[in-house]
């Protein structure tokens, strides 16, 4: 990406190096879509679902580009 434009979800931002705020950041979503879809509300679920799997994708799969994580 362009130097100088922000991302929606930065990896490399300051706030996600520690390990478990990406994690946190892509797991809630998805524990929510499950709760919605348990609750009987599928457009929440999809909702969230989706919010969950690109948090996941981002934060988790790619990670963080620079330096290592504790």
């Amino acid at each position: 990406m362009a130097e100088g434009r922000s991302r929606f979800l930065d990896p490399d931002h300051p706030f996600f190096r520690p390990a478990w705020r990406r994690w946190a950041t892509a797991i809630l979503p998805l524990a929510w879509a499950a709760f919605e879809l348990v609750s009987g509300s599928p457009g929440w679920a999809i909702l969230f679902g989706a919010v969950g799997a690109y948090a996941f994708w981002i934060l988790i799969v790619k990670g963080p580009t620079g330096g290592s994580s504790p």
